[in-house]
């Protein structure tokens, strides 16, 4: 039951954050994110929240739209920590010359940790595991 309550909050989180990345608003995006993030990107470079953010920023101003999809492959509570594995898509349309775009499909696979930090549900790091673009 715990699992469920859980699971139906981190869902509502996650429905919000993907609509916050297609509006291309990184403020609203990292809310999700606790001040404390340690995000490691596929390279396995580590970026604090301030880094994530930049880094984030420079992305979505790039980009002329964004769509983007999600789906659990698995996801464990130990600790206090809820634990996903989560297979992501990205399309993103980059402008290319003066009326030419350029598409660009990004998929991942990423491991978020979950913790209730006074009572909402904040990620507390991120880890990408796989990572291919085309």
């Amino acid at each position: 039951m715990e699992t469920d309550l859980i699971l139906s909050a981190i869902n509502e989180i996650h429905k919000k954050a993907n609509r916050d990345l297609e509006n291309r608003d990184a403020i609203a995006y990292v809310t999700i994110f606790d001040d404390a993030l340690r995000y490691t990107k596929a390279d396995g470079k580590t970026l604090n929240k301030r880094d994530f953010i930049y880094d984030l920023e420079k992305a979505l101003k790039s980009a002329k739209s964004i769509e983007t999809s999600h789906y659990r492959i698995k996801s464990s509570v130990e600790n206090d920590v809820f634990t996903e594995k989560i297979a992501r898509k990205s399309v993103i349309i980059k402008p290319n010359l003066l009326i030419f775009s350029k598409k660009q499909t990004i998929q991942t696979e990423e491991v978020y940790h979950w913790q209730n930090i006074n009572g909402e549900w904040k990620v507390i790091s991120v880890e990408v595991v796989l990572e291919e673009k085309y």
